[in-house]
């Protein structure tokens, strides 16, 4: 097996010599957020921790102190130096400000906190990993399914005529569900007179489509008055009027927490961003003409391996993958020890199968589609969209097997 490969793309030489257009143009951005992270060396302190302060009994504060010391004992057990210590110490807990059900994802490396992120859902039950890979998958599970929306609430109770007294209230927010549950996006509020708000409504509808088009939303969703949001929907731009989804009153929204949070969670719960519909139906075309996807683990390591896969699709409910043998570069893992040394791969150790195929997704620039068993169903569990297709019998990279020419 080679070293760190850099993603083939359209126009570049496939392993074999073969000169091949990739099957489908994938443009990973998914993971990128974890760049930073991958690129600081070992070891690694990796901690998921229950930080909600709402509807906790007694002292919140002190039942997470009591929880952190749990985890500490924990990561001093297994190696954990002093000054990763005191970074997680020093970040744990400190969202205080956010408020309902929530957690923290919190990463060190060498003493240094390196990466934190807001958990938009509780961990089941906190947990703390040092070693040489950080435990990065519940992290990207839980930014999952990543829908880009725009949402607005129109507030309005009086007479339904433009001639009536008071006003309307328009809010709106952009961004990523269900990050924004825990980080809500660029938010937007402004009171207009009834009369005015025919015109109003107009200049809104072009600001709501500007929003929805610098972030590529699959959807705006409008809910309040159904009179006032009526005339809102009639004057959005034609090409947002087919993306427009209404609900009903989301109540009051909370500070620091999505605009119509428990509408959102009603009308995503189960689905995909249009963007991995895309990805998923491209898979399946490719599965069925044989061409560019794998599927199964062996299948998928070895696409892995060669830097071919432009996305991982992972059933949410699988069994949990064996622990898998890994290398020193990103693509460098498989089944079995005797593989990779086969490869002339060493030093080699074993991993945690999340935490070492997180680490190549993001090595390899390729995303992650976590798909309903409903929606694909998967041998082992996972399979690959491939950026190329190999032909028949072509060898693995570094494998001691004669090359295709």
């Amino acid at each position: 097996m080679e070293g760190r490969r850099r993603p083939r793309g359209a126009g570049e030489t496939a392993p074999g010599g073969l000169f091949r257009p990739p099957a489908v143009l994938v443009v990973a951005m998914r993971l990128s957020f974890l760049e930073p992270l991958y690129r600081q060396p070992g070891p690694f302190a990796s901690v998921y921790v229950d930080t909600s302060r709402a509807g906790a009994p007694g002292d919140p504060d002190a039942a997470l102190a009591l929880r952190w010391r749990r985890l500490r004992d924990a990561l001093v057990a297994e190696g954990a130096d002093e000054n990763s210590l005191a970074a997680l110490a020093g970040t744990v807990g400190s969202d205080a400000e956010v408020p309902g059900l929530h957690g923290q994802a919190v990463f060190t490396a060498h003493g240094a906190l390196v990466l934190q992120g807001e958990l938009p859902v509780p961990p089941v039950r906190d947990t703390a990993h040092f070693g040489a890979l950080p435990d990065t998958m519940p992290l990207i599970a839980q930014h999952a399914p990543e829908i880009p929306y725009v949402a607005a609430y129109v507030h309005y109770a009086g007479r339904h005529s433009t001639d009536a007294r008071g006003r309307v209230r328009i809010e709106s927010e952009a961004g990523r569900w269900p990050l924004t549950r825990v980080a809500p996006g660029e938010r937007c509020e402004e009171r207009i007179p009834v009369a005015e708000w025919p015109r109003a409504a107009e200049r809104w509808g072009r600001r709501l489509a500007a929003q929805a088009h610098h972030l590529g939303a699959d959807t705006l969703v409008l809910a309040g008055d159904t009179w006032a949001r009526g005339i809102l929907a009639r004057r959005l731009p034609a090409r947002l009027r087919g993306r427009l989804t209404a609900v009903g009153p989301g109540g009051a929204p909370r500070p620091g927490r999505a605009l119509l949070e428990h509408r959102l969670d009603e009308l995503f719960s189960g689905r995909l961003a249009a963007r991995d519909e895309a990805l998923v139906d491209a898979f399946l075309t490719q599965r069925a003409l044989r061409g560019a996807a794998a599927e199964g683990l062996p299948a998928t390591l070895a696409a892995l391996q060669r830097g071919q896969v432009g996305a991982l699709f992972a059933s949410e409910r699988r069994a949990p993958p064996p622990d898998l043998w890994v290398g020193p570069e990103p693509a460098q893992l498989a089944l079995t020890e005797g593989e990779l040394r086969s490869y002339g791969v060493g030093p080699v150790r074993r991993e945690h199968a999340d935490a070492a195929l997180a680490r190549a997704l993001v090595g390899t620039g390729a995303e992650l589609v976590l798909v309903p068993e409903r929606r694909l169903r998967l041998r082992d569990g996972v399979g690959a969209l491939l950026r190329y297709a190999d032909r028949p019998g072509a060898g693995r990279p570094g494998s001691r097997g004669r090359q295709p020419s």
